[in-house]
């Protein structure tokens, strides 16, 4: 399965525009979305359709985004991993 390409980008740019907007999520090539210095988030275009595949706290969690109901649950999925503090975020050191 490879990497998605800007035809297939192309394709999903809606759901790209959304995720440009969320807080916490910074788009640093098209279509590739990290969280702070961490991958978070990449498309593939295969001949079964368009996935993404989100990084999650323990694995990578392959969608597939090929109606608009994909298209949103990929969304809510993404928000939700962004709202959630990273490990160690928030904790106090003392040495």
């Amino acid at each position: 399965m490879k990497h998605a390409g800007e035809a297939t980008l192309n394709l999903i740019e809606p759901v790209l525009r959304e995720l440009r907007e969320l807080e916490g999520v910074r788009e640093r090539k098209p279509g590739i979305f990290y969280r702070k210095s961490q991958a978070l988030l990449h498309f593939h275009e295969d001949p079964a359709g368009i996935f993404a595949d989100v990084r999650t706290s323990s694995e990578w969690l392959r969608l597939p985004v090929n109606t608009a109901s994909e298209r949103r649950h990929l969304v809510r999925v993404v928000q939700e991993i962004a709202n959630t503090p990273s490990p160690g975020a928030g904790s106090t050191r003392r040495r």
